[in-house]
């Protein structure tokens, strides 16, 4: 199927999330795996943590003020277009996007400020966002 005819359902995560680093040989602190919600991963370069923000200390190098946004998957690893077709209408309303990607799904996150605008370039071009208590 292709990117632009992709129609997938999303789901709005209520909890608000930051973006944080540390330095690449940071221990993987505790408070970065509490919540329903989190990843972690270590590059050469920096410990990057998603979470809620709730949890972040004060004092970490943090990007506050962001939404995630569930694909329902699962997805098979060799399929095509999938984040194409979420990030295609971001991009063209100049709506800043940070996925994660799992084995079955992915997830975007999106500024909280930019998520009324997201939510409807998702909607325009098919995708259907559930967002019953979360917004």
């Amino acid at each position: 199927m292709a990117a632009a005819t992709r129609h997938l359902e999303l789901t709005l995560l209520p909890e608000r999330f930051a973006i944080s680093r540390l330095a690449a040989d940071a221990p993987i602190p505790p408070w970065a795996t509490q919540g329903p919600f989190f990843s972690v991963t270590r590059t050469g370069d920096e410990l990057s943590i998603v979470t809620e923000l709730s949890t972040v200390p004060a004092g970490i190098q943090s990007q506050p003020g962001w939404r995630v946004l569930k694909v329902h998957g699962p997805f098979v690893l060799s399929e095509i277009g999938v984040l194409a077709s979420l990030a295609a209408p971001l991009a063209e309303e100049k709506i800043s996007l940070f996925t994660v990607s799992t084995f079955d799904t992915d997830y975007l996150l999106v500024a909280s400020e930019t998520l009324p605008a997201a939510i409807a370039a998702l909607e325009r071009v098919g995708h259907t966002i559930n967002r019953s208590t979360a917004e």
